[in-house]
């Protein structure tokens, strides 16, 4: 029988989704679990987003807007970016997907900095092309090195700022540099799925470096400080150039009516932004103190989470703090097997969290 799959996607491993935490509670004989493994809003989603949506429901019988108008508007007016070159999505993924879908051709490669999110060499190799890894200088993407692996071949470049597992990120000097050395006939990728929780004046702001390199696509989302990870949405700016083809790639309703409604009304939540960041800073401050005081190595971050250094690996840990319903992420499948991640949690989570860490050490 003809072989019909992809080349390209053989070899993909699927992403393991975790269990429902009400499964894992079942399974395990334990209750109420904290889950900090995926860097999501500890306060849950904007209250301003939660009215919206349920203004928004009646009108559920109702196709979504398909080019998101009023979304696209309000973005404009708070970056100063055309209405043209800005596209939604279902979520920074999909804008993922879109990009590689319009203008990768198979046997195309790119590049990223490695560890980083891992779902960019997924969606690379699924459509045929190859990705070329560039490792990390220390914790941090090093300019030189990936302006060294641009070669003739390359269609992309990703950059994940701050990046996702190791917290770091490149100043505007550091990513100017980089952006005005990029052939102009690649496609930047800068994916700030993050930047909101960034305190460095120093660090780059995508939305000010557009003018730099005519084919620069900046991706961000609504699902880390807005706390709408479950609606799935997210948006893009780019040359409107680049925008137009995606447009025509996507499918005409791939940002839900519910979805579009909260993100509107999460912008204007200046009092719940405000909260989740001052969360986070001093739940920061309270980690690291009491990591200091255990006597374990982690990595300063710019983002709402952290790697931790874990003597004899973190997978081991990840199951001893699963049964006491504490759940974390380990690093095995970014390469950093002595390492976990963690979210920041509210305040009781995180002494939970301690406490945990203690007792499983």
């Amino acid at each position: 029988m003809r072989d019909i799959v992809r080349e390209g996607v053989k070899n993909l491993i699927p992403y393991p989704p975790g269990k429902p935490i009400e499964e894992l509670e079942r399974e395990l004989g334990v209750k109420n679990s904290i889950k900090l493994a995926s860097n999501e809003n500890p306060l849950g989603p904007s209250p301003k987003a939660l009215q919206a949506i349920q203004e928004k429901l009646p009108t559920l019988h109702r196709y979504p807007d398909g080019s998101a108008y009023y979304l696209r508007t309000k973005l404009s007016g708070i970056f100063g970016i055309p209405f043209d070159r800005i596209i939604i999505g279902n979520g920074s993924n999909e804008l993922i997907e879109l990009l590689i879908r319009t203008f990768l051709s198979e046997g195309d490669a790119a590049v990223q900095i490695f560890p980083t999110f891992l779902m960019y060499e997924k969606i690379v190799t699924g459509a045929g092309g190859q990705m070329i890894s560039v490792p990390l200088n220390g914790w941090k993407a090093d300019p030189e090195r990936i302006l060294e692996t641009v070669n003739p071949n390359v269609t992309f470049v990703f950059i994940n700022n701050p990046n996702n597992p190791t917290g770091s990120a490149l100043t505007r000097e550091e990513l100017s540099y980089l952006l005005s050395r990029i052939p102009e006939d690649v496609i930047i990728v800068l994916d700030e799925a993050y930047i909101e929780f960034v305190t460095d004046p120093s660090i780059g702001d995508g939305t000010q470096l557009m003018d730099i390199h005519p084919r620069l696509c900046v991706l961000r989302t609504f699902s880390k400080l807005y706390g709408l990870a479950g609606l799935r949405i997210g948006y893009g700016f780019g040359a409107s150039g680049l925008i137009d083809f995606m447009h025509r790639v996507r499918q005409p309703f791939n940002a839900n009516a519910l979805a579009q409604a909260a993100a509107l009304a999460a912008l204007d939540d200046q009092e719940f932004k405000e909260r989740t960041l001052s969360v986070v800073a001093e739940g920061l401050a309270f980690l690291y103190e009491s990591l200091d005081r255990i006597g374990l190595e982690y990595v300063p971050t710019q983002t709402n989470f952290f790697l931790i250094r874990i003597p004899g690996g973190g997978e081991k840990l990840y199951e001893s703090m699963l049964k006491e319903g504490v759940i974390i992420r380990a690093m095995d499948s970014y390469g950093l097997k002595d390492y976990i991640r963690i979210s920041v949690g509210t305040s009781s989570e995180n002494r939970r969290f301690i406490d945990t860490l203690k007792k499983c050490i």
